[in-house]
């Protein structure tokens, strides 16, 4: 089975950067897309941004582009998520999430088969 582990969130100040990592066992990285998705308090979980398994194509939230980079490193088995330039409505439960290649769904679906447990981004103002 697919197990996904989040690390690196935390508190930070407005303005700056963070880069959280996304560990997957279980299975080759290669023969999934991956996504980070994040749930703020109150609102719904939504697609931040979205990587295709050779790491050629990606996708990105309109209020994330330009300030995060998804990137990946299949022989680590691992995903990247860095965000620079943090604003106070970035904060929220950020979480890693795998669905396999085959489905047809689009880079920016929000449809995952596997998640992380999540981590809590904060960012102060």
């Amino acid at each position: 089975q697919v197990q996904l582990v989040e690390s690196g969130g935390g508190l930070v100040q407005a303005g700056g950067s963070l880069r959280l990592s996304c560990a997957l066992s279980g299975r080759t990285l290669s023969g999934y897309t991956m996504g980070w998705l994040r749930q703020a308090p109150g609102k719904e979980r939504a697609i931040v941004a979205a990587i295709n398994w050779s790491g050629v194509t990606t996708y990105y939230a309109d209020s994330v582009k330009g300030r995060a980079t998804i990137s990946r490193d299949n022989a680590k088995n691992t995903v990247y998520l860095q965000m620079n330039s943090l604003k106070p409505e970035d904060t929220a439960v950020y979480y890693c999430a795998a669905r396999g290649i085959v489905g047809g769904r689009l880079l920016g679906s929000p449809e995952y088969d596997y998640w992380g447990q999540g981590t809590q981004v904060t960012v102060s103002s």
